[in-house]
């Protein structure tokens, strides 16, 4: 759903990481509210104040959700539940799961925290904002007056039962707990979550009929981003579960296709692309030890007029994180990092030297014969 991220800092053992997209929600943000909200609330002050205190809104906001998500970072690791980090991104964050909750009250427990620290939260600035509003200055006391609203507002938006809203994964740990069939509760929730989407989708249209265009299109992005989302989810936890407890060397091809870094790229191309039609082919030298891989895009890179002159050795990619995995790692983390990035095939490298080539169509063919079959799906 968000790229990689840029690592912020790391808190409890947890990373904690921002999407260039929420810097751009941040910014406009900061200037909806320093220029809409606290204006409006707080008559004739400066600019600059009003600034500050827009910026200090979209501080307390970021902090909030980082509060958020911590929340069901610490409940899963308490429960047994692997979590990769938090990760900020354009309509809020998320607590990155390595992998699918053990059973239904764990689910239970992890969504429902997230809420309950947003409604906590929440009831802290208000009580400052009540209590205290004699002994803090007016535009403070109106950005913990918007902080305790704003906090209500996630608290209650993420309390709707559509999946992958913490509502949503709390109904679906309830349908999983009815039907012991997780496959049947996720698709049932993402169904829910989806059809949401398309009900915001529509009030956003409607809403820029009338008139309320920036209201209307925030309905409308958080509508779509919903629908994608709770597809997402659907197939990213069908597929965690399908390959649960399943190894690379349970996929992979232990006698793979490979060239000499001695073929010039005219050679390769003709020789071994276009007839395998694969894009990318670990490279071995005249004694077998592996050197890399090259891959279609390496060679793209090298002007045509060069590739008879060029060999492939001088192109080869060193064997990394990005090009090639180990055969005793879990399948699900093999193609999740296939997946960011963008790459249909790996190497299987053990000791240095290679065991054999992963493909996503294999692992894809797998997931799609478990789905046919409806093998595997209850837990």
């Amino acid at each position: 759903m968000f790229g990689k991220g840029v690592r912020l800092f790391r808190l409890l053992g947890f990373e904690v990481k921002i999407d260039f997209s929420w810097v751009i929600i941040a910014l406009l943000i900061a200037w909806s509210l320093s220029t809409g909200l606290f204006p409006y609330q707080v008559k004739d002050l400066s600019t600059g104040t009003y600034w500050v205190m827009g910026i200090g809104g979209a501080i307390g906001l970021f902090l909030s959700i980082i509060a958020h998500e911590f929340s069901h970072s610490l409940v899963a690791r308490k429960r047994g539940i692997q979590m990769k980090g938090i990760t900020l991104f354009i309509f809020g964050g998320v607590a990155e799961m390595g992998d699918e909750p053990p059973d239904a009250r764990s689910e239970f427990l992890m969504a429902g925290v997230g809420p309950l620290s947003s409604i906590v939260i929440a009831v802290l600035f208000y009580a400052v904002y009540r209590l205290g509003g004699a002994g803090l200055s007016v535009p403070v006391q109106a950005v913990v007056g918007y902080l305790a609203y704003i906090n209500a507002i996630l608290a209650g938006f993420n309390l709707v039962p559509a999946f992958p809203l913490d509502g949503g994964r709390m109904l679906r740990s309830g349908l999983w707990a009815w039907k012991k069939d997780f496959r049947w509760a996720s698709r049932t929730a993402a169904n829910i979550g989806s059809g949401f989407g398309v009900f915001l989708v529509v009030l956003g249209v409607l809403n820029v009929v009338s008139g309320n265009f920036i209201g209307g299109m925030w309905w409308f992005l958080i509508g779509m981003f919903l629908q994608k989302a709770a597809k997402a989810s659907y197939e990213r936890a069908v597929t965690r579960q399908v390959l649960q407890g399943r190894r690379v060397e349970d996929f992979m091809k232990s006698d793979p296709v490979t060239v000499s870094g001695s073929l010039s790229l005219e050679q390769f191309v003709n020789d071994y692309v276009y007839t395998y039609h694969y894009k990318m082919f670990p490279v071995t030298s005249d004694g077998g030890k592996l050197e890399g891989c090259i891959t279609t895009k390496q060679v793209k890179r090298v002007p045509r007029e060069e590739w008879e002159k060029t060999t492939v050795g001088e192109v080869t990619e060193a064997c990394g994180n990005a090009n090639s995995v180990s055969p005793d790692i879990g399948a699900e983390e093999a193609l999740s990092r296939m997946r960011t990035n963008g790459t249909s095939r790996v190497m299987v490298v053990e000791n240095g030297n290679l065991a054999g080539v992963l493909s996503l169509k294999d692992l894809m063919d797998f997931l799609s014969l478990k789905e046919e079959l409806g093998d595997g799906a209850r837990s």
